[in-house]
């Protein structure tokens, strides 16, 4: 290389690029760069926010933003928003009249119990008449309610935080995790023979400590700190929920036209910072299972984790394989799935509160606990110390290891909790294993049969009224049902004028029943109803006074998607 040559070229441009410049302020010349900066950071949030929301919500943002400037029109906005808000809220707040705000000067002792045997003679009439909300069959005081009742009553005083004391109820954790696994594939070979977990409080938490779990393994795993998770629009809303307390950017995919998690789109999201993929067995809004196994050939290629919601299907999709129903793979058997939420407390018969969230390994568990300056083991017996700092004085038994335990260094002395809670409710613990061990492989498979057979005959009786569909074809009990000839929100209202609690769904406008043993004897009455609904909004179309139509097709229509969280947001602020 001839340098010489190289030195005098650096000299020329050198000399003209100072020549050029001279012409200028300094105070220019300084400013011009960081002026630069400023105008690429905007164009680089600007092409984010297209990136994340599309051309033509962030026009229609940018747009209300704007109109919201004009001196008038926002409080205008705002007490519109009011009046929908007032609307929701109206019968709850008449109800809320003479409630109490304060302890009563003289306790009033055993008879509470009649005071709320009053309060609950005052609750609808729920039996069958619900979508989903009571899973098991028959009355409240009698067979396998009465059961599980007993079963949390016996243990209602218990705290498995405290697991020294109530060894009962960490056993029966331990076998109500072990025997849920057991459902989704960990006796075979290929699911590695490490699955674990933990008991919840709901499909909500199980989620989130899956999400967290995730998070955390990702960056152990690959050092990403800017965590995004991938769901489909199908997937349930405690995803967002899990994105906000952890701090992960959620990115939510169209389903396809099959009303599934949508695959190549999923992968066209997929990046460097991706930790998580979702996939659901089924989705609450349809009742479809999401192509796991594609998902999970997805996941392993890339080498990230990926979540089945089996809240809904659980304790329904194992036995209604062994049926014989068509299900498609969706559980640990998927090469790639890493976690799985599971409610006992739906299809599993248990009492509210009681869901399992599992692991394939306790790789990725362990980052579900929060640990302190001490351990976090994952070994066949774990040793701590209760009492001294010096002397270890307890040696949990290897049935822990389904359980393991996050330990905390504070000045109140060793703290040990597994999941988002402290103290948690033995009782419902109890009530959960008492429910498994009472049904049993043969029980679950005579209710599956059950509900899978009103499943299928709903299905046909909606089939038979012509101004109705199914929306999507359900794999299990979920029934979402729609129309392109009348409002079915308005059905909706004369549906719940005759006490029936349906679910209204939006993208695309429909309703859903969840079948539950609760409608095994009324599958009749539910069509008759139905069919009966459909020809009065049909003859008489419109809204219904004090129905909840209007509300239900406005937020459907409105452009401004935060305008509608608003609303929801008032709402919920107003309950209370």
């Amino acid at each position: 290389m001839d340098y010489a040559y190289v030195n005098s070229l650096w000299l020329r441009l050198r000399a003209q690029a100072n020549s050029y410049l001279s012409q200028y302020e300094p105070l220019v010349l300084v400013l011009a760069p960081l002026f630069a900066l400023f105008v690429a950071s905007i164009l680089q949030s600007l092409v984010r926010v297209l990136h994340e929301k599309g051309l033509k919500a962030t026009v229609l943002t940018l747009f209300m933003n704007t109109i919201k400037l004009v001196p008038g029109v926002k409080s205008y906005i705002d007490a519109e928003k009011q009046k929908v808000v007032d609307k929701l809220n109206s019968g709850g707040k008449s109800k809320r009249d003479g409630w109490r705000t304060e302890l009563p000067s003289e306790g009033v002792g055993a008879e509470v119990i009649d005071k709320m045997k009053d309060e609950k003679r005052k609750d609808v009439a729920w039996q069958g008449k619900c979508s989903g909300t009571v899973y098991i069959g028959g009355s409240e005081s009698e067979g396998h309610f009465s059961l599980i009742n007993e079963a949390c009553s016996m243990f209602a005083h218990t705290n498995p935080l405290h697991l020294d004391v109530f060894q009962s109820v960490v056993r029966f954790e331990a076998e109500v995790v072990a025997m849920t696994a057991a459902l989704l594939g960990s006796k075979e070979k290929f699911s590695g023979g490490q699955i674990c977990g933990n008991m919840t409080s709901g499909g909500t938490e199980s989620i989130l400590l899956a999400v967290k779990s995730s998070r955390d393994y990702m960056k152990a795993k690959k050092g990403i700190t800017r965590p995004e998770m991938i769901i489909p629009e199908s997937a349930h809303s405690a995803y967002d929920k899990a994105a906000q307390y952890f701090n992960i950017k959620l990115w939510r995919v169209h389903v396809n036209k099959e009303l599934q998690a949508d695959v190549k789109a999923i992968k066209r999201y997929i990046n460097r910072n991706t930790v998580l993929i979702v996939g659901s067995a089924p989705g609450f809004p349809h009742g479809i299972i999401d192509p796991i196994e594609e998902l999970g050939e997805l996941a392993s290629t890339y080498g990230i984790c990926l979540h089945v919601d089996l809240c809904l299907g659980g304790f329904v999709l194992p036995f209604a394989r062994k049926l014989g129903y068509p299900i498609p793979p969706f559980d640990f058997s998927v090469k790639g799935v890493t976690s799985a939420s599971v409610d006992v407390h739906k299809y599993g018969l248990a009492p509210k509160g009681t869901s399992v969230v599992l692991y394939r390994n306790h790789d990725i568990r362990k980052h579900q606990f929060v640990a302190g300056k001490l351990l976090c083991s994952n070994s066949d017996f774990m040793v701590f110390d209760f009492k001294s700092a010096n002397k270890f004085i307890l040696v949990l038994p290897f049935f822990l290891t389904l359980n393991a335990l996050a330990l905390t260094e504070w000045s109140g002395g060793l703290y040990v909790s597994p999941t988002m809670a402290g103290s948690r409710p033995g009782g419902l613990i109890a009530g959960a294993w008492a429910a498994m061990m009472s049904l049993g492989e043969k029980g679950y498979l005579e209710n599956t049969k059950q509900i899978m057979d009103v499943s299928k005959r709903i299905q046909k009786g909606i089939k038979e009224i012509p101004e109705l569909f199914i929306v999507g074809r359900p794999d299990m009990t979920i029934i979402a049902i729609g129309s392109d000839i009348v409002d079915i929100f308005e059905v909706n209202d004369i549906m719940t004028s005759k006490g029936w609690h349906l679910n209204a769904l939006q993208r695309p406008n429909s309703i859903h029943i969840c079948v539950t043993l609760q409608h095994v004897p009324v599958v009749e009455d539910f069509l008759g109803d139905l069919r009966e609904s459909v020809n009065k909004v049909k003859e008489n179309p419109g809204p219904i006074s004090g129905g909840l139509a209007p509300i239900y097709g406005a937020a459907g229509r409105i452009p401004d998607r935060a305008m509608v969280q608003d609303l929801l947001v008032n709402y919920m602020d107003g309950a209370c």
